[in-house]
């Protein structure tokens, strides 16, 4: 949008072009295109034959090389170059704005130490009303950082001619460019192939358990069924005797014999018997009367 809104400021210049055959007004031209607040681009006007004619007037070859600088320099290259026409400070203001664009490709420019020294601008205040007027523009997306002494910038308007020779260049970086992009895909692809081999590992794995618990809960089932294998025949045989002494064992002994305790027991239970007989038979038959006591061993 901003490319189309420069070019169409800058047609009322081309059309003044074809009346302007001699290199004054050719000059003049160029400083009125170069003026102009909407102005950015230059390169239909920097290859007009009467424009390219002041190449061959000793007085105005410096418009051409000025209007070069508007092109595709920065402004830096104006102050290093000698017996250039003098700006004016809508000249000065684009030039610099100008050549904010060319240098947000390398971020270390951007420092506000590296751009007043580019852009020969007195502090850091200045550096910030330009990034400003820059934004206001339509030229940059960028944020001021006073903290770190620093502008970030995240896009700019594609509003720079392409110098003679700079072609070859950026083909390489283009080059350049596929190369890391390929590169990138490349490790994507690897990593995806990765995730993959990992999955159907871990489905492999999720699916032999799956099966091994299956087997388990069927050797189960056939073990509460009766059906014993023989690993589990010797627990199945303790369970069958723990079973058979808590029914018929007095203190969950699985024998029938009686040991002496229970001999003891018997005995103390004839005699409190046989205690209550002779005290019936002495209420009975008199007092002093006693029964002879028995004793059963089993």
């Amino acid at each position: 949008m901003e490319q189309t809104k420069a070019l169409n400021a800058l047609e009322p210049f081309l059309a003044l072009t074809k009346s302007a055959t001699a290199p004054r007004a050719a000059a003049d031209l160029i400083s009125q295109a170069t003026s102009n607040s909407n102005t950015y681009v230059f390169s239909e006007l920097l290859q007009t034959p009467q424009i390219q004619a002041l190449s061959q007037s000793p007085d105005y070859a410096s418009h051409l090389k000025l209007l070069e600088i508007f092109s595709y320099g920065t402004y830096a290259d104006y102050t290093s170059t000698t017996n250039l026409p003098p700006l004016n400070d809508a000249q000065t203001l684009k030039l610099r704005q100008l050549s904010l664009l060319t240098l947000a490709k390398d971020p270390h420019n951007l420092s506000y130490a590296a751009l007043q020294q580019s852009l020969s601008l007195p502090n850091a205040r200045a550096v910030e009303d330009l990034v400003i007027s820059a934004v206001y523009a339509g030229l940059v997306d960028a944020q001021l950082d006073p903290r770190n002494g620093a502008v970030h910038i995240s896009s700019v308007s594609p509003l720079r001619d392409l110098a003679p020779g700079s072609i070859p260049s950026m083909l390489n970086s283009l080059r350049m460019w596929s190369g890391r992009c390929t590169s990138t895909l490349e490790d994507l692809e690897a990593q995806i192939a990765s995730i993959k081999a990992t999955a159907a590992k871990r489905h492999s794995d999720k699916k032999a358990w799956v099966e091994q618990t299956v087997r388990l809960v069927e050797q189960e089932k056939m073990t509460d069924m009766g059906v014993h294998t023989p690993r589990n025949g010797s627990i199945l045989n303790r369970a069958i005797a723990r079973a058979q002494g808590q029914r018929f064992g007095k203190r969950g002994s699985g024998s029938l014999e009686a040991g002496p305790d229970d001999d003891e027991a018997m005995d103390l239970d004839e005699e409190e018997l046989n205690d209550g007989e002779g005290s019936s038979g002495g209420a009975l038959g008199g007092p002093g009367k006693k029964r002879a006591n028995n004793r059963r061993k089993l």
